[in-house]
């Protein structure tokens, strides 16, 4: 595979993810079976990742689609090996007030266009103590 088509599958794969959290529909995820997610809101924080596409949509997508809002992917950045990227954006999550996660979140891409690997980095203070963006 070439460079050009390598990175055009990369971006395709974080565009998916990011209209698929706007749309709120976990198949249009392009997760593999296998995709470990580390996230700073799901059960066990980035420290204990959840593995396999099942246990993602059980523990990590079951709350969300009522929570989310507009999302928006700012922009992707590759690595020099082009495995992945790391994808910018903005995340409401429709809190009282709502609230807008500023997100980098690194993906790693397989050979088929899958997430097989994603660590989604955000600062979750906004969202665990809403009190804390007015001190």
């Amino acid at each position: 595979m070439d460079h050009v088509d390598r990175k055009t599958m990369i971006q395709e794969a974080v565009n998916g993810y990011f209209d698929a959290l706007a749309k709120k529909d976990f198949d249009l995820i392009p997760f593999a079976d296998n995709v470990t997610l580390r996230a700073p809101l799901a059960p066990g924080g980035v420290n204990q990742p959840l593995v396999g596409r099942d246990a993602v949509r059980a523990a990590w997508w079951q709350p969300l689609p009522s929570l989310l809002g507009e999302v928006t992917c700012l922009g992707i950045y590759f690595d020099d090996n082009l495995t992945g990227a790391i994808a910018e954006g903005e995340v409401e999550i429709m809190l009282d007030p709502p609230v807008r996660l500023r997100v980098a979140d690194r993906f790693t891409i397989d050979d088929d266009g899958c997430i097989i690997e994603q660590e989604n980095h955000f600062d979750p203070r906004d969202v665990t103590n809403p009190g804390w963006s007015q001190l």
